[in-house]
């Protein structure tokens, strides 16, 4: 089975809403969407651009003609919910919800209302422009890059390792909850342009085992399923993934290279020369 039109991706995508209890992140929508489908991994993980795959390109787009429609949303968070109006049915027509769309953009003749379509499949552009940005850098200016996130993101004590023997380990860090629990977290960084495989998330596992309560992978690139899979095992220590896409929003979220303007829907502008400055 190779993977569906995004058209034939949108009644999918909103059952798997339906199932999750009515609101999701996005790797959870396109878990719950590869189940229902039973999709193969290799039509999961075949690429459509370098940083993206097709899978992915296509549940955006259906994303975005459900929410056009009226049937789901998302919070500033990065969270997909039910709409009140998505709640009262349970399955679409994703043929009739295209065509109905397509005809409701038509009839829009405001140049902001048209932009609202690029903000529906997630600013792809300016996503990938970051990511070339970032995958050119040095690789010890990525590891800083990875150090100063984590430190925005609420790391204490986070220290980029030695670069030779550190068996793949790229920096530490320790996250404190409240006042009380803290955990001892290891990561790694990784610059890549295309998928990140289960190996890799097994052999970081193996180099942190005994020396961290958990362990994050940061990467330019895009993460496989089974990556995904094998990161979350039962009875192994968790590891986080952080994909390229998921990176660049930390970046904006935290004013790291990135400058977002607010106009009618957001312009979101690279600041090169931070990047590259790190």
């Amino acid at each position: 089975m190779t993977v569906p039109k995004y058209f034939e991706l949108i009644n999918p995508t909103f059952q798997a809403l339906h199932d999750l209890g009515g609101s999701a992140t996005i790797p959870e929508i396109e878990e719950e969407v590869v189940k229902l489908l039973k999709l193969l991994e290799k039509d999961i993980n075949e690429l459509f651009r370098k940083n993206v795959t097709k899978l992915n390109y296509r549940l955006a787009w259906a994303r975005s003609y459900l929410k056009h429609y009226g049937l789901i949303d998302n919070s500033s968070r990065g969270v997909w919910i039910l709409t009140d109006e998505g709640k009262k049915i349970k399955s679409v027509d994703g043929e009739k919800i295209k065509n109905a769309v397509r005809e409701m953009l038509k009839k829009r003749k405001k140049e902001e209302e048209q932009e609202e379509v690029v903000s529906g499949i997630e600013e792809i552009t300016w996503k990938e422009e970051l990511l070339e940005i970032i995958q050119n850098i040095k690789p010890e200016a990525f590891e800083r890059l990875c150090q100063r996130l984590l430190r925005e993101s609420g790391f204490e004590n986070v220290e980029v390792t030695k670069r030779s023997g550190d068996g793949g380990i790229d920096g530490k860090g320790v996250l404190k909850l409240g006042k009380v629990l803290s955990f001892k977290v290891l990561f790694q960084s990784k610059r890549y342009s295309g998928s990140v495989g289960s190996s890799i998330v097994r052999d970081f596992r193996g180099a942190m085992i005994g020396k961290a309560d958990r362990g994050i992978l940061i990467t330019t690139g895009n993460f496989t399923r089974e990556a995904r899979l094998e990161a979350q095992r039962d009875g192994a220590p968790p590891i986080d993934l952080i994909d390229g896409y998921a990176l660049v929003e930390m970046l904006k979220d935290f004013s790291m290279g990135v400058v977002v303007e607010q106009k009618i829907i957001e312009d979101v502008k690279i600041n090169k020369d931070w990047i590259e400055s790190i």
